[in-house]
């Protein structure tokens, strides 16, 4: 364990600046754990033959995986209040490497539908890890630590399906799993001699400590916008990325998961703009940061409907673009977001997390659905329009005075 005494979560007490290795540690050990949702979406193309089963059925892993990663920040993500986060970082761990092995071995679309499930569920460390960099984090370097890690977790949610994607189509799906197994072993033991352990911030039984989700809710009007936009944001974010590489599989492209995968190289630089803002958030305020990124989003969104009026070559070289715009726009109003909700309550930045991740996911599992919907029915215009129209929508909230919020 590291030399450090246990963390009080929610005394006010001045801290040194965090040592560069550990927060190094919290952006890997984040983005590993996060880019376990998102291993599955480059390769649905070949995991359908593989499997024996039909598109609209594989498309239910990514949409049960999101889905149990909201139940999980929901049901579990409230407890880093209760408990020593170390503990429970290590001990989902224990439970994700599992999940992704039963992936790796699953006989069956059944089998790995329900590790599906579990991976969603257990990769919620995630956010146990990112309240633990804020209260790790002295109080006016929040916002930079916190976009630090945050550039970890974002890059592995968009460099997972550049990686899945070379791996599916190179060595089989089953392999992606298996690494990733792997990877999230290898933190899980470093983390074990190096993270910190933390005071609990709350004594609430369980039933107690869900229940004070609510209260949250409704006791704090700017947890409730940073909810809402978030997850407006997240449902054109994650329409986009569930539909992709069916899209690119068909006509006029016919490309496999590895080139489906390589957009992720575009989404992963505007996921470097996450430490920008959280310095800006820190210094300007993060209200004019999540105006300016949803904005943004709404408008790399737009720009993808013109594609019918340009070349299949010219259209991929659009995608790309769009990806680096919306990925800039939702992962800087991402950051800025928590900045917000974790300078409401110092001793509930667990529960206030877990509110914002719940709604910002249940909005990613409906973006998956309805992407694919969308892109059954209406073909790719349906998908960027829906995701234009989500993002707006986001802008909009941002941009209601505080005051008409209910």
């Amino acid at each position: 364990m590291s030399s450090l005494e246990a963390i009080p979560a929610a005394a006010a007490v001045a801290r040194p600046a965090l040592p560069g290795s550990l927060v190094l540690l919290l952006a890997v050990g984040a983005g590993a754990s996060v880019a376990s949702l998102y291993y599955s979406q480059p390769m649905l193309g070949i995991m359908t033959p593989d499997l024996r089963t039909s598109d609209t059925v594989v498309g239910a892993i990514p949409t049960l995986t999101q889905l149990g990663y909201a139940l999980g920040i929901l049901l579990l993500a409230p407890l880093g209040d209760r408990f020593d986060r170390r503990r429970i970082i290590l001990a989902k761990s224990v439970v994700l490497v599992a999940a992704l092995l039963l992936a790796g071995f699953a006989p069956g679309i059944g089998m790995l539908l329900a590790a599906s499930l579990a991976i969603g569920l257990s990769a919620t460390l995630a956010q146990d890890i990112v309240p633990a960099a804020a209260t790790l984090a002295p109080d006016a370097e929040r916002g930079k630590v916190v976009g630090t890690v945050m550039t970890g977790l974002l890059l592995g949610i968009l460099l997972s399906r550049v990686v899945s994607g070379f791996v599916g189509e190179h060595f089989g799906w089953r392999a992606m799993f298996l690494a990733a197994a792997a990877s999230i072993a290898a933190i899980a033991l470093v983390a074990r001699r190096h993270l910190p352990r933390f005071t609990p911030s709350a004594v609430l039984p369980y039933r107690a400590l869900l229940g004070s989700l609510a209260t949250l809710w409704r006791a704090h009007p700017a947890l409730r916008r940073a909810a809402l936009a978030q997850a407006l944001l997240s449902v054109g974010f994650s329409a986009f990325w569930s539909t992709l590489a069916v899209m690119l599989h068909g006509a006029p492209f016919h490309l496999g998961s590895d080139a489906a995968g390589a957009f992720g190289l575009a989404g992963a630089a505007g996921a470097l703009g996450a430490p920008i803002a959280g310095r800006i958030a820190d210094r300007r305020g993060p209200e004019m940061v999540t105006r300016l990124g949803a904005a943004l989003t709404a408008l790399s969104f737009a720009a993808m409907l013109l594609s019918p009026l340009l070349s299949p070559q010219g259209q991929l070289w659009l995608i790309g673009a769009s990806a680096i715009g919306f990925d800039l726009g939702v992962q800087v109003t991402l950051v800025a977001h928590q900045t917000v909700v974790y300078g409401i309550d110092r001793g509930a930045r667990s529960r206030l997390n877990a509110v914002l991740f719940v709604c910002m996911f249940t909005g990613m599992a409906a973006g998956a659905a309805l992407g694919s919907v969308a892109l059954a029915h209406y073909g790719w215009a349906g998908v960027t329009a829906l995701a234009s129209a989500a993002a707006l929508a986001a802008l909009a909230v941002r941009m209601l005075p505080q005051a008409r919020l209910p």
